[in-house]
C-alpha cells in the first residue's frame, strides 16, 4: 500500500514539482552567487512544512523533516557552471523551456532540478509517516563546481553536522551509483636560466626541460592502477605556461597543470611520488598540489588543497540494497548498480569522512556542463517517488 500512497501523492504534486524545477532553473546560481537560489529553496522548505530550515556559515541551505535518531541526508549542489554562450543553445539556458517530456536549462541535469524532487519526496515521506526512526535532511550545497566537497567539509567540521547515510543526487539516469574515481590537481614548475635568444647556449631553456617531463608523464600513464569497477587512473596535462624577459629570450621558468584522476589504491602521496619520479630535472623542479581559494556568498573565506579521494561503497551495504529496493518500486524495474565518471561531493562524504553514500538522481551524467542541457520531466517524478520511499526501505535493511 505504501508505494501506491506515494504514487498518489506524487501525481498530485506533479504540477508543483515541475513548476518549482522551472523556478530553480530560471534562478542563476553560479559558484559564489548562490544566495538567490538559497532563498528560493528556503521559502519552499517552509511552505512544505519542514521541521527545521537553516543556512550555515558557508551558505549551504539545510532543511529537516522527522525527528528520529538516525540521520539521512539527500544532497544536491545548487551552483552551476557558466552558461552565457547562448549562441550554442537552441533555447535560453535560463528560460526553463519545456518541450514534450524535456525540461531545458542550465542546472536541469546537473543538478539543481533534482532539488524539486528531493523537497517534495521528503514532504511526502513526512505526510505518509515513512520516517520512523529517521530524521531526513535535504541540503543544497554551494561551491561544488569550483571545489567539490569543500562545502561538505565545512558542514561536518565547522557546523558539526554529520549524517549517518547520504544520497548524492547528481544525475544517475535513475540508477543507483556507489562510487567514483578521485582527483588530484598538480602544479609542476621547472626553472632554467634566461639568456638572449641570439645566444641560446648561454641559457638553460625551461620549456625544453618541461617538454621532456611532459613526454615522461605520457609514458607514466601506462603504469597507473586499474580497478574493475571504477576503471583506470588517468592524467591530463591541461595547461602549460612559461616566463621569459621577452620573446627574444630563453625562458627561465615553465609550469604545467595536471588533472590526475585516481582509482582504488591511489592517493595523493602515491601521485606525488610518481610525478616527482617523472620530472626531467629534479634539482630544479617542484611538484605540488594546487589549492582552491575563494569567498562564499556569505563572505566566508575558504581554502582547501585540491585532493579529492576515491570512494566506493560495498555492493552489499544496506544503503545500496535499500536504494535498489526504492528505485525498483519507484521505477517499476530494477536499476543498474554503477558509478559516475565525473566527481561529486562524495569525495568528502565518503572519501574524507567514510559516511556510507550512494547516488540517485534524475538526468544523465553526459549532459552535465553541456549546451542544451535538459532533464526528462518524468525523471523528476520518479525521483520524487524514490526520495519518499528510501527511508522506509533503509529502515528494513538496518
Amino acid at each position: 500500500m505504501t508505494n501506491q500512497e506515494v504514487e498518489i501523492l506524487v501525481r498530485k504534486y506533479e504540477p508543483e514539482i515541475l513548476e518549482f524545477a522551472r523556478d530553480i532553473i530560471k534562478t542563476r546560481s553560479y559558484s559564489t552567487e548562490e544566495k538567490g537560489m538559497v532563498m528560493l529553496i528556503k521559502s519552499k522548505m517552509e511552505a512544505l512544512d519542514f521541521d527545521e530550515v537553516k543556512v550555515d556559515g558557508i551558505g549551504n541551505i539545510v532543511g529537516r523533516v522527522g525527528n528520529g535518531p538516525r540521520k539521512i541526508l539527500y544532497d544536491a549542489h545548487i551552483d552551476t557552471v557558466w552558461a552565457e554562450d547562448k549562441e550554442n543553445w537552441k533555447v535560453d539556458p535560463f528560460a526553463a523551456v519545456v518541450d514534450g517530456d524535456l525540461l531545458y536549462g542550465r542546472g536541469s541535469s546537473d543538478e539543481k532540478a533534482a532539488m524539486s524532487s528531493m523537497l517534495y519526496g521528503a514532504a511526502i515521506a513526512k505526510q505518509l509517516g515513512l520516517l520512523d526512526g529517521f530524521s531526513l535532511y535535504i541540503s543544497g550545497t554551494v561551491l561544488e563546481e569550483t571545489c567539490d566537497g569543500l562545502s561538505v567539509i565545512h558542514m561536518v567540521e565547522k557546523e558539526g553536522f554529520r549524517p549517518d547515510f547520504v544520497v548524492i543526487c547528481e544525475p544517475t539516469s535513475l540508477d543507483v551509483y556507489r562510487g567514483h574515481r578521485g582527483r588530484v590537481e598538480l602544479k609542476i614548475t621547472t626553472t632554467g636560466t634566461s639568456a638572449h635568444a641570439a645566444h641560446p647556449d648561454k641559457g638553460d631553456n625551461a620549456i625544453y626541460k618541461m617538454a621532456q617531463t611532459v613526454l615522461n608523464i605520457e609514458k607514466l600513464t601506462a603504469t597507473f592502477k586499474d580497478d574493475p569497477f571504477l576503471g583506470k587512473g588517468t592524467a591530463v596535462v591541461s595547461i602549460i605556461e612559461s616566463k621569459a624577459p621577452s620573446i627574444n629570450s630563453v625562458p627561465y621558468e615553465s609550469t604545467i597543470y595536471i588533472d590526475r584522476r585516481i582509482t582504488v589504491g591511489e592517493t595523493k602521496e602515491t601521485v606525488l611520488a610518481e610525478f616527482r619520479g617523472a620530472v626531467n630535472d629534479p634539482g630544479h623542479t617542484t611538484v605540488e598540489l594546487t589549492e582552491f581559494e575563494d569567498t562564499s556568498w556569505t563572505g566566508l573565506h575558504v581554502c582547501q588543497e585540491k585532493y579529492f579521494p576515491t570512494w566506493v561503497l560495498d555492493e552489499n551495504h544496506p544503503l545500496v540494497k535499500a536504494g535498489v529496493d526504492a528505485a525498483t518500486e519507484a521505477r517499476g524495474k530494477t536499476p543498474r548498480i554503477s558509478r559516475w565518471i565525473f566527481s561529486t561531493n562524495g569525495v568528502a562524504f565518503m572519501g574524507h569522512f567514510n559516511i556510507p553514500s550512494i547516488g540517485f538522481g534524475p538526468g544523465d551524467e553526459w549532459l552535465a556542463h553541456a549546451a542544451n542541457e535538459y532533464v526528462r520531466i518524468s525523471d523528476l517524478y520518479e525521483a520524487a517517488r524514490f526520495y519518499a520511499l528510501l527511508p522506509s526501505k533503509l529502515a528494513e535493511e538496518v
